[in-house]
């Protein structure tokens, strides 16, 4: 904890009453007597999904972007501790994965046990209160999350706890109920921890006094991440359901002396039938008697947002413009540092305990781009903490691997330009054919095709497109092209499983009516990361998106032949889907024929290394689907970055057009039609 920190916080005592998972605890600090009628201003802040986004820098182009960043978040810490002297700064997760720095730390030259990472130590220096686990802290196994955040687990496969050396973690305390070890039954984080503050209040009299708060906080992931990471966690540890674990811990919490209870809990909102095992289960959460405020994250969205149309947010009992979720403060504060949480809790205290006055209570999430357009200056000392990192980072990607003749880019991906996925395509079904060929002769006789999707589809704006211009592909334009630490998985499938599989795909697609006269947006709010797409001409299929989820797949045929309901074949993919990530009916991880132990994007890098020169006949027009042609009476609609017609030329998609250069959304993407009768 920093000096700068303590100041912030006013006199601070020591942390501590932990969680159930905690030998020992923390004597309570002797609080001074409290009037009744005393009130206190308590702001808690919030980050969440920075996904090692440490500096505003995008290592796959090389360049600033100046729209993300933790150290531009930094800046808005400083401010909104400025504001009030009872502040606490809390992470919900998803912190350690995402950008080169993070897989360069954990994959390429990992951090010994005696160095803190990147993302912890500008976070230590910040002065975090607490934080949570994200689904996302579990990609580089369980002894790396051990090392890297200071912890000891008690799970199979790892040395005994006592064995295990105490590496260079987190200052600040991290919490995570409702996962757990299969060897001890005990959460692997504690699940809880009580903060002792000692805060500015305002007596009955008007006068300042000091007064004791405690600050009970609990934490929460998805429980997906057991299909998600399944080659990491299975037979080492289960989770249980949030809605009965905070039922269980939140007693306990106040009956250890929590005056407050936050809840960060990694993930959305959803108001389906509750059960133990769903992503984003903080609808029911916010239920359970006790909690004073909730932070959330996981769906990379600004709550709260009164002009949000996501569905999560405009859901019975949420409010989202005063940010209240089943009457409990909530923020989410975006992702990649773009946005921080601010809840300002009015407190009083009647002479035995601390309330709430929820009238009073305000939520906001503050973002790093300004009014004018402009964004937030960033604080020096972030960039400076991890100066040798980045240049290290920088160094590795640079590294050239082979070359391209055509840009393989995403900005057409939705309508049909392939240029960034099929080579994608085409390593996996290479790696998978040529194991099964070696390994696996029972299934020697079945096709070996491949899915993929775009990664990158512009959810975060015009930036946010995989672009590999031509000439030299290094290692950041394979990171570029396959975006996340995913392994290689194939899984055997039959006819049905495919058209279902690609059913599910198309939800990507609103449903279009023919007859309208009005623009109609072509793209949904299904993410494009759950695209999958075949790139081979022995399999064609149209997407005919007249037609309702569920009956778009027409015309589904292999080698010209209809595909037959029984008809097998293996299908190259990732962990992530093969496991049941996504929810795509059947591939739940019961079909999975080998499990690799190698990353989607190594099995890239070696491929693009054997190929040295990619060419766009070779490696970037075999085309699997096509729109099924339909002739509308108004014009159909999709977003993309501006200025990027000629790619959607040089891909031969003739029937796209611009029809506003700046969609006015401030995200540097422009309004594109396709003509969907061509």
């Amino acid at each position: 904890m920093t000096t700068r920190h303590l100041c912030c916080l006013s006199l601070m005592t020591s942390i501590v009453l932990a969680g159930c998972g905690s030998s020992a605890m923390t004597a309570m600090v002797q609080a001074p007597p409290i009037a009744s009628g005393t009130t206190a201003d308590v702001t808690l802040l919030e980050t969440t999904d920075l996904h090692t986004t440490i500096r505003s820098y995008d290592y796959f182009k090389l360049a600033d972007d100046l729209s993300i960043g933790f150290e531009r978040t930094a800046t808005l810490i400083k401010a909104a501790r400025a504001e009030g002297k009872n502040t606490l700064l809390f992470d919900n997760g998803d912190t350690i994965q995402g950008t080169a720095v993070s897989d360069y730390q954990a994959l390429v030259n990992p951090v010994g046990c005696d160095t803190t990472l990147a993302m912890y130590k500008v976070m230590n220096a910040a002065g975090y209160d607490a934080a949570g686990i994200g689904n996302h802290e579990f990609n580089y196994g369980l002894p790396f999350l051990a090392q890297v955040t200071g912890s000891k687990f008690n799970v199979d496969g790892m040395p005994a706890v006592a064995d295990q050396k105490q590496c260079a973690g987190p200052s600040f305390p991290q919490v995570l109920a409702n996962v757990i070890s299969l060897k001890d039954k005990a959460p692997l984080f504690q699940p809880y921890v009580i903060l002792e503050r000692r805060m500015r209040a305002i007596g009955p009299d008007g006068n300042a006094v000091d007064a004791m708060v405690r600050v009970g906080v609990i934490g929460f992931t998805p429980p997906t991440i057991l299909s998600w990471d399944k080659r990491f966690l299975e037979g080492k540890v289960t989770t249980d359901g949030i809605r009965e674990l905070a039922t269980k811990y939140i007693p306990e919490m106040r009956a250890r002396g929590a005056d407050l209870v936050v809840a960060i809990s990694h993930g959305g909102l959803d108001n389906s039938p509750y059960l133990p095992s769903m992503e984003n289960a903080n609808y029911y959460l916010a239920q359970v008697p006790g909690i004073d405020a909730m932070l959330i994250g996981h769906s990379h969205q600004v709550f709260p947002n009164a002009t949000s149309t996501v569905a999560q947010f405009n859901l019975p009992g949420v409010d989202k413009v005063k940010g209240l979720v089943n009457g409990v403060p909530t923020v989410m504060a975006n992702f990649w540092g773009q946005h921080l949480g601010v809840i300002k809790l009015k407190l009083a205290y009647d002479g035995k305990a601390w309330s709430v006055d929820k009238t009073r209570t305000t939520v906001e999430a503050r973002p790093i781009k300004k009014t004018d357009g402009s964004f937030v200056a960033a604080d020096p000392s972030v960039a400076a903490a991890i100066e040798v990192e980045h240049q290290a980072t920088i160094a590795y990607v640079k590294t050239p691997v082979g070359s391209t003749d055509f840009d393989m880019t995403s900005y057409f991906a939705d309508v049909g330009d392939f240029a960034a996925i099929e080579v994608v395509n085409q390593a996996q079904a290479d790696y998978v054919s040529k194991y099964v060929s070696a390994n696996l002769p029972q299934y020697a006789s079945l096709p070996v095709l491949s899915v993929s999707a775009p990664f990158k589809s512009g959810f975060a704006g015009g930036m946010d497109f995989t672009d590999v211009k031509v000439g030299n592909v290094a290692i950041n334009h394979a990171a570029d092209l396959y975006l996340f630490p995913n392994t290689v998985y194939a899984v055997k499938v039959n006819g049905t499983d495919i058209k279902n599989w690609l059913e599910t795909a198309a939800k990507r697609f609103n449903t279009i009516n023919p007859a309208m006269t009005t623009a109609q947006p072509l793209i949904s709010s299904f993410p494009g990361y759950n695209f999958d797409m075949f790139t081979s001409s022995d399999l064609q299929y149209e997407i005919d998106v007249t037609q309702a989820v569920g009956q778009r797949i027409k015309n589904l045929s292999y080698k010209a032949l209809p595909i037959l309901p029984n008809q097998e074949f293996i299908i190259a993919t990732n962990n992530y889907r093969a496991s049941g990530g996504g929810n795509f009916p059947g591939i739940d991880g019961t079909k999975t024929i080998y499990a690799s132990p190698d990353a989607n994007r190594d099995v890239l890098i070696a491929y693009i290394k054997a190929k040295k020169n990619l060419t766009r006949a070779a490696n970037g027009s075999h085309r699997s689907w096509r729109f099924t042609k339909v002739v509308t009476a108004g014009p159909v609609t999709f977003k993309s970055a501006v200025g990027k017609l000629p790619l959607a030329r040089a891909a031969g998609l003739t029937n796209v057009s611009v029809l506003a250069a700046d969609d006015g959304s401030g995200k540097s993407l422009s309004t594109y039609q396709i003509d969907l009768g061509k």
